[in-house]
């Protein structure tokens, strides 16, 4: 049985900025996670701001570059990803453009996997009933993830074409880790990918009606 989600939760309040230095680096890397999460809940990736978030973890903005390197990252950080999005996102542009399809659910199927337990898995069973978790898992599906692929390969409609490809790999994500629809639920990825990678290469790339 896979773990229980966690709680989906954040304090109503972050603590009031302080002046000077923060005695350790961790610390003020803890505190930009924490006001990040805050901010990425309420105003979601577009409106959070590195200036809003610095602010509110009581730091000065270049300290989001210097632990994060920017926004992007600092987002995927806040849910725990157990992967650098850019890596994702490089490996699944490299290689055989007929194949990216199988390598974005190939991608996606490591990284639900290696999140079991996390933020991100919280956020995917949290969709239904939460609406700022499912705006979150949209950002971070489409801002992060989906939109560099089908910017990089899609010869046209990227929106459409992005929401039918988070359709396939978003819909794998629930039936396999929060419905736990057997066989799908303790599948090898092998089986999963050649499934699903041609739909979703087929979005990708194949001329839509």
């Amino acid at each position: 049985m896979r773990e229980p989600a966690r709680e989906l939760s954040a304090p109503a309040n972050t603590e009031p900025r302080r002046r000077g230095r923060r005695t350790s680096g961790e610390d003020t890397r803890a505190a930009l996670l924490a006001a990040a999460r805050l901010e990425f809940a309420e105003r979601g990736y577009d409106g959070a701001t590195v200036r809003r978030i610095a602010e509110r973890a009581g730091v000065d903005a270049a300290m989001v570059n210097h632990w994060f390197g920017g926004k992007e990252a600092l987002f995927s950080a806040s849910l725990e990803v157990p992967a650098d999005p850019a890596a994702v996102v490089a490996a699944v542009l490299a290689g055989d453009p007929e194949q990216v399809g199988e390598r974005l659910v190939a991608g996606f199927l490591r990284v639900w996997d290696a999140a079991a337990g996390g933020p991100l898995l919280t956020l995917l069973r949290s969709v239904a009933g939460h609406p700022q978790a499912a705006r979150m898992l949209r950002e971070f599906v489409s801002a992060v993830v989906l939109g560099p692929v089908v910017r990089s390969v899609s010869p046209d409609r990227h929106e459409e074409r992005m929401a039918l490809v988070a359709a396939q790999v978003i819909g794998v994500g629930l039936v396999r880790y929060v419905v736990e629809l057997e066989p799908l639920a303790s599948a090898d990825h092998g089986p999963i990918v050649a499934a699903v990678g041609p739909s979703v290469q087929r979005y990708l790339t194949a001329p839509l009606p």
